[in-house]
């Protein structure tokens, strides 16, 4: 499907950009810097600046004596590039044929051309007793300073969920003197994201540091009992001061759905970020994109998806010719204590892993092969082998397991050796 429509009717009537996370950030700022000159409008229902959410469960929560937020700009960048903000706005309905984008206070919006970077809302616990005034989540800045207020020495917290926010949450609270225990319902921590190796590890990490852990749990309910709560899980009774909850999140795709657009978990756009409508674009947490490395549609949670996928879009929209693909390699990240997680792929079902290096040192790395190609690299503190992982993922090389095992040989070393081979081919 072409872009020109959707390009002459972003010149001709402007850019409005929905949620104003690190996508919605990404997407205004890449279009000035791509020198679009049209109109460009970015709404959000926080009354903040655009900003990245990976600090607000890892730097944010340990207490530092000043916030460590990353916004995406300065306040004086917005208004120097003619970019208006609408903080604390939120969209309600999409009208497609008229194109314009309705307000819950009452105004509407033309456009041109349509952003929706609306991201993804908690998922709530769903037993009896777990209303919002006993749950902590962590989505927002609001969410994070309202967590770290409560991460007192001393006090008892319980983490529902072993993933990497309820992670990344106990590690802090454990660090600030909490007594910290983690109830999963699975039998390892992360295991919706990574290979069993993986949760292994992060469950003795975590051990290790006092945190306490409860698997195959089975949440039955919550009391206040006073200033306290109990909470019941199979036939006991966990007592704690406070509660976090990370049980994973839901895509804000309804705005799209009420608009007729595709949506599968999330907004489905092809290779460039487009709907089923020529005008209308989504990116990051709520985008379901075709990717051409993969060959079929993935949705992505993560910091470099946001970003990347945002810029991707508002460069095609800013350019003529021929589109370029939003073709990445996924990348995610996880810092718990003094340990560094990095991902390149996507861990699935299925295959040949091979652990590198020695696993209970503080740095190696798992890989997870199908037919002989590495398809995902997981490194602990071992970011500058990962590099060279990245390039055998894409250059889609056959490797073989014994090779990966063996740590004497730099993987850098494999990676050109492929390239070398590849060229006398040619």
């Amino acid at each position: 499907m072409s872009l020109e429509p959707a390009r002459a009717a972003a010149r001709r009537d402007g850019v409005v950009v929905i949620g104003a996370g690190q996508a919605g950030g990404r997407a205004v700022e890449a279009l000035r810097a791509q020198g679009f000159a049209g109109h460009v409008t970015l709404i959000g229902d926080e009354d903040e600046l655009p900003y990245e959410r990976p600090s607000l469960s890892k730097e944010m929560l340990h207490g530092h004596a000043e916030e460590q937020i990353a916004w995406v700009q300065k306040p004086e960048f917005y208004a120097a590039k003619n970019i208006t903000l609408r903080p604390a706005t939120r969209a309600v309905a999409i009208d497609r044929a008229a194109r314009r984008v309705a307000l819950a206070n009452g105004e509407t919006l033309h456009y041109g051309a349509l952003i929706l970077a609306t991201g993804a809302r908690v998922r709530e616990l769903q037993v009896p007793g777990a209303d919002a005034s006993i749950c902590h989540y962590l989505r927002t800045l609001a969410d994070s300073r309202a967590l770290r207020a409560r991460l007192i020495g001393g006090a008892r917290v319980v983490v529902i969920g072993a993933g990497f926010i309820g992670l990344e949450a106990a590690a802090a609270a454990v660090r600030r003197g909490c007594d910290v225990t983690v109830i999963e319902a699975g039998a390892l921590p992360l295991g919706r994201v990574a290979p069993a190796q993986i949760g292994a590890y992060y469950r003795d990490l975590h051990a290790a540091e006092g945190v306490k852990f409860i698997f195959n749990a089975r949440l039955e309910e919550i009391r206040r009992s006073g200033e306290a709560l109990k909470i019941s899980v199979g036939t006991d009774t966990i007592r704690a001061d406070m509660l976090i909850v990370g049980i994973g999140v839901i895509p804000n795709a309804e705005l799209a759905a009420e608009a007729g657009l595709a949506v599968e978990r999330g907004i489905v756009v092809d290779e460039y970020g487009m709907t089923t409508d020529p005008c209308i674009f989504a990116a990051g947490d709520v985008a379901r994109h075709f990717n051409p490395i993969f060959g079929r549609h993935i949705l992505l949670e993560s910091w470099q998806n946001a970003q990347n996928q945002a810029i991707a879009i508002a460069k095609n929209l800013s350019s003529e010719g021929a589109a370029t693909p939003y073709a990445e390699l996924p990348w995610f990240w996880s810092d718990q204590y003094d340990v560094n997680l990095q991902m390149f792929g996507l861990a699935e079902p299925g295959g040949t892993f091979v652990t590198r290096g020695d696993t209970t040192q503080k740095s190696w790395m798992l890989f997870q092969l199908q037919d002989d190609r590495m398809t995902c690299a997981i490194g602990i503190n071992a970011a500058r082998e990962l590099r060279a992982a990245r390039e055998l993922i894409s250059l889609g090389a056959p490797v073989r397991p014994e090779i990966l095992a063996e740590s004497g040989l730099a993987l850098a070393e494999l990676a050109r050796r492929e390239k070398r081979a590849r060229m006398l081919v040619q």
